[in-house]
C-alpha cells in the first residue's frame, strides 16, 4: 500500500461515517465541496422511510435531489437500492449514500470511510483508502491513468469498471468493489481542485444529464454556491458537524 507520508501531503479528503441501528442507518459524507447525508429508516426488509439533508453542495439546483432521492429508495427493499437504478437523475452523492447506507444495514458497528488524494506533483497524484482507520486501497496515479499497482498499470479512472465489476467475484482477501467505487469516485472528485473556479462554475463546460442538477431542464440556470473547504490543512470532515436527517 501506500506510505503513510501521504497525511502529510496537501490534497482532498473526503469521509464517510455509516451508523446502523436496530430499524434505520445513517450516512454522511463530507469533503471539500460537499457535506451531506441519509437516513433510511426500514421494516428490516423495505425503506419505509428516506430522508436526506445537504449542509453543503456546490450548485443553486441540489436541495431539490432531497425530494428525489426520497422517491427513488422509499419501499425500495434495502437489498435492491444498488440494483435500483436512477443515479442520473439523483444528486449523485445522495444516491451513493443511500446505496452505502442499505449495503451495511444491518451491520453490528458504525464504518468510517476515509479518502485521501494528494495534488499532482509533476503530473504524479497518490489516492488511498481507508476503513477504519486502516488502509484497504491505494493506487498511484498520472493524468488520470494508474500506474500503481502494477495489476491496473495504463488503466484510466474513467474505464475502471470492468476491473471493479470482478471485484464482486474476487476471493477473499482481495480489494472489494465497495472500496473500489469510493476510492474511483473520491479520486475523479479531487481533481476539482486543479480546476479554475472560473471554469468549474461554467455550466456551459458541464456534461449534461449527469445528476439532478445536470438535467437539462436546471442545468442553464444554475448557480456555484457553498463554501469550498480545504480539509488537508487542519481539521477531518465530518468533525466539526455531522448531518442529521
Amino acid at each position: 500500500m501506500l506510505p503513510s507520508s501521504i497525511d502529510k501531503l496537501p490534497g482532498f479528503r473526503r469521509r464517510f461515517i455509516v451508523t446502523p441501528g436496530p430499524d434505520r442507518v445513517s450516512s454522511e459524507v463530507e469533503d471539500d465541496y460537499h457535506c451531506m447525508g441519509v437516513t433510511i429508516h426500514h421494516d428490516g426488509k423495505v425503506a419505509t422511510k428516506v430522508a436526506a439533508v445537504m449542509q453543503r453542495a456546490p450548485w443553486t439546483p441540489c436541495p431539490g435531489a432531497v425530494a428525489m432521492l426520497e422517491q427513488t429508495f422509499t419501499g425500495v427493499p434495502l437489498d435492491r437500492f444498488a440494483a435500483r437504478g436512477e443515479k442520473q437523475a439523483n444528486c449523485t452523492h445522495l444516491h451513493d449514500l443511500a446505496v452505502l447506507a442499505a449495503a451495511h444495514a444491518f451491520d453490528s458497528d458504525p464504518h468510517v470511510y476515509d479518502i485521501l488524494v494528494s495534488d499532482p506533483v509533476d503530473g504524479r497524484r497518490q489516492a488511498e483508502l481507508r476503513r477504519d482507520g486502516l488502509t484497504v486501497l491505494g493506487w498511484v496515479h498520472v493524468g488520470g491513468r494508474i500506474v500503481e499497482p502494477a495489476e491496473l498499470a495504463g488503466v484510466t479512472l474513467d474505464k475502471m469498471r470492468p476491473w471493479i465489476d470482478t471485484l464482486d467475484r474476487a476471493r477473499q482477501g482481495a480489494p472489494h468493489a465497495e472500496h473500489a467505487r469510493l476510492l474511483r469516485w473520491g479520486t475523479i472528485l479531487a481533481g476539482g481542485r486543479t480546476i479554475a473556479w472560473e471554469k468549474q462554475s461554467d455550466t456551459s463546460r458541464l456534461p449534461v444529464g449527469n445528476c439532478y442538477t445536470f438535467q437539462p431542464q436546471r442545468l442553464t440556470a444554475a448557480k456555484r454556491i457553498g463554501v469550498i473547504r480545504d480539509f488537508s490543512q487542519g481539521i477531518q470532515p465530518l468533525e466539526e458537524h455531522r448531518p442529521a436527517p
